[in-house]
């Protein structure tokens, strides 16, 4: 099964743990390994298949659209988050009018990672299933991570079912902010301003969250010494 051709991407964040890099530039723009944050995964959903990606924009929006309108090949959108924060659910409701009402990639605009021997966001298409599952996350075993500053979000069973960490001390895997989702989901809560994290364990409760384990090596950019030691991973690799 093909994955689906529009995108969420969120770039909608104050960077507050990115300064002083963010002090005159959204987080989107701080560039790793050459290239800005939102590059990065426009790149990867552009390969993927994506025709639509609608990004939304609050802080420093003006150079976000700017920097976007100078891409080719995708068709980007912009929903305005300029008056208020929403969070990653409240901004994907938001966006409504712009995404539809079939299944969508979403995905965060401060993540990269350094691919191995599987097509990442293939392997999220090839399991997706709306018969089955509201959502389809990136998990990925913590040691081959960097960035996370969590004790792991997910358990995930043999069958690729995920369940929250809860109570528990820790978890096994985090959740890479790249999925496959059902936006009803999202466009059915209530509130204005969530986040997807309530989608996501409503989903689990009923047995329809997923998740895919790729390999390789994923990171998370958000601040810092969290750049310094993605740029360090790049160079590596170079």
């Amino acid at each position: 099964m093909s994955g689906p051709t529009t995108a969420m991407v969120m770039a909608a964040g104050l960077g507050l743990r990115m300064r002083p890099l963010t002090d005159h530039r959204p987080k989107a723009l701080v560039e790793v390994g050459g290239k800005a944050l939102i590059d990065h995964i426009l790149d990867r959903l552009e390969a993927a298949g994506v025709t639509r990606a609608v990004v939304n924009v609050h802080a420093f929006a003006d150079q976000i659209e700017a920097h976007l309108a100078r891409r080719r090949g995708l068709e980007i959108l912009i929903s305005d988050e300029r008056a208020a924060l929403l969070e990653t659910g409240g901004g994907l409701k938001h966006a409504r009018a712009l995404l539809g009402e079939a299944p969508i990639w979403v995905a965060n605009s401060d993540y990269v990672w350094l691919p191995g021997h599987e097509d990442a966001l293939a392997m999220v298409a090839a399991a997706w299933d709306p018969a089955l599952m509201d959502a389809c996350v990136i998990v990925i075993p913590k040691a081959r991570t960097l960035g996370f500053d969590t004790p792991g979000d997910f358990f995930r069973d043999a069958a690729g079912a995920l369940t929250l960490r809860g109570d528990a001390a820790e978890a096994p895997l985090h959740c890479f902010g790249v999925e496959i989702l059902d936006p009803q989901r999202a466009y059915e809560v209530a509130a204005t301003k969530f986040s997807l994290f309530q989608v996501w364990k409503a989903a689990s409760e009923r047995g329809r969250l997923r998740g895919v384990e790729p390999d390789g090596f994923w990171m998370q950019v958000g601040d810092p010494a969290a750049l310094a030691a993605a740029e360090a991973r790049l160079r590596e690799r170079a």
